[in-house]
């Protein structure tokens, strides 16, 4: 055995290792992240460490504009959260203008405290507002 082969060995032991004990740590903070921001999640506030604040908020479009998009809410409550040209529609990996947004769409909106929604996520188009739209 060269010397060269014994290294190579120990660093692909070493990482393997290293893989092997931190899956599960991994595991679990998929687990606690997909618990606390899955569907089941209404509206949540981020705010990371240098300070910029964060909202997420699920609902269905009861009102839409070029302005802004009413949602309500799974507990009832309506959140009016201002759009602009440059807020992202996203349906099923497809980028759509702001314009395409419709009533009783199922959206999850991700926007700063202060300023425009920076993307629209559909998770939910009733039935007869797909045609046109392309289905997955």
């Amino acid at each position: 055995m060269t010397r060269r082969f014994v290294l190579l060995a120990g660093v692909l032991i070493a990482l393997n290792a290293a893989l092997w004990f931190a899956a599960p740590g991994l595991a679990i903070r998929k687990a606690i992240v997909s618990e606390l921001f899955g569907p089941r999640m209404v509206r949540a506030e981020v705010i990371e460490k240098g300070g910029a604040d964060w909202r997420l908020d699920r609902g269905v479009i009861v009102s839409v504009d070029s302005a802004q998009v009413t949602l309500r809410e799974a507990d009832g409550r309506r959140q009016q959260i201002p759009l602009s040209s440059t807020t992202d529609v996203i349906r099923f990996g497809r980028h759509l203008p702001p314009s395409a947004l419709g009533l009783r769409w199922r959206v999850l909106v991700t926007w700063p405290a202060v300023g425009p929604a920076q993307s629209v996520d559909v998770e939910k188009v009733p039935v007869r507002h797909t045609q046109g739209l392309g289905s997955p």
